[in-house]
């Protein structure tokens, strides 16, 4: 599993693209706007996202279709009325978009040719290629309306789709982690294996010992940030003041980015990198969890983003100031006996195909050197006789 990757629906992606104006200290000296390099958005996490990234980049640099962009609504686009724009776009702007479509499919041609070759077997380009939807492979030389459709619209379900992959990733991780456990214990005598569960106990209740965890996103877990990692004073604790300090790149939105970093004071109460009973990879995903409930109750309009008045609307709800009490992952089952069982068979139907292929290979190996001493016998025979 990866570490903390921050995922945004395509419009995240212009915004992070387009110039926002920034706070800047004036007192400063600023260095000349050419020497400047634009901020990295964070990767998608897209396999085609790249691709994504270079055609915003060429569709932003073309007047009308900024002015459309910045004019249509999250549903407009979703719906794909942006993308019919394309076609009033400059001849330049379109020749760019052409060869970028073509070294994509470039691209895709090449991964499949890598499978073929891995898999010594044949494949059928046309079918591997109708799996990536971001673009129209049908036509590998002109990107055209359809293409610019097919990318908003694979990025929109892709994006959405992500936590539910994310949390089918951990368990998976946890699983794995538990069976590494279990085998680790096969290999002991039984006064080892005692004292090895006794110790796995002692951890699990040293790591659950830790002070109360304020529900993410309630206005106890705001002042905390404000009063600790603001250093104000938690009685002037003013929501709107609170959105402008941690909206850290000035744009009017907490992105998940933003977000996720609101959260670090209460991981801190739970995990700590030098303990051995605390896993950071339980914490970023502790952390994702957080943020992804906040996303739920305060994004209103799905668009993966928080504004101010988003914010302030969620500050003015009973929950806000009342909120239920927080769980962490050690009280809320990752997955169940029947899914780890199933998940230990699936690793051991694994192992025994990896070995019947290891043998096979092996076979496949003593006969080649059989035949290689033959023709070694062969050629020194007809060495002789030539003699």
């Amino acid at each position: 599993m990866w570490g903390p990757s921050h995922f945004f629906l395509i419009l995240c992606l212009w915004a992070c693209l387009d110039a926002l104006p920034v706070a800047v200290n004036k007192t400063k000296v600023s260095p000349p706007v050419e020497e400047l390099e634009p901020p990295k958005s964070a990767d998608t996490g897209l396999h085609y996202d790249r691709y994504l990234r270079e055609v915003i980049d060429f569709l932003e640099k073309d007047p009308h279709f900024r002015e459309k962009l910045h004019n249509t609504d999250m549903e407009d686009i979703k719906q794909g009325k942006l993308a019919k724009e394309l076609d009033f776009v400059s001849h330049h702007v379109r020749t760019k978009l052409d060869e970028l479509k073509r070294q994509e499919v470039n691209r895709l041609r090449t991964l499949i040719k890598l499978k073929q070759d891995a898999n010594g077997e044949k494949v059928d380009h046309q079918a591997l290629l109708k799996q990536f939807e971001h673009l129209n492979n049908m036509n590998p030389h002109t990107f055209e309306v359809e293409d610019l459709d097919r990318l908003i619209k694979s990025a929109t379900n892709d994006l959405d789709n992500f936590d539910k992959e994310r949390h089918e990733d951990f368990k998976k991780y946890e699983m794995a982690k538990e069976h590494d456990r279990k085998e680790h214990l096969k290999t002991l005598d039984e006064d080892a294996r005692k004292k090895e569960e006794e110790h796995f106990e002692e951890l699990k209740k040293k790591h659950a010992d830790h002070a109360k965890i304020n529900h993410p996103g309630s206005q106890d877990q705001l002042k905390e940030v404000w009063e600790e990692a603001d250093g104000l004073d938690p009685n002037d604790f003013d929501p709107k003041t609170f959105f402008k300090l941690h909206d850290t790149n000035g744009d009017g939105y907490f992105d998940e980015q933003e977000l996720e970093a609101l959260f670090t004071k209460e991981l801190e109460k739970v995990y700590d990198p030098t303990h051995e009973e605390d896993d950071m990879m339980e914490m970023e995903e502790e952390r994702l969890r957080m943020r992804e409930h906040v996303m739920n109750e305060v994004d209103t309009n799905k668009d993966r983003l928080v504004s101010l008045d988003e914010f302030i609307t969620a500050t003015n709800r009973k929950e806000f100031l009342e909120p239920d009490g927080w769980e962490t992952l050690e009280q809320n089952p990752i997955y169940t006996e029947e899914e780890l069982r199933e998940f230990e068979e699936h690793l051991a139907r694994e192992e025994q195909d990896l070995n019947l292929k290891t043998n096979d290979l092996m076979k496949q190996r003593e006969e080649l050197e059989r035949q290689q001493e033959q023709l070694n016998a062969q050629k020194m025979e007809l060495q002789r006789v030539g003699e």
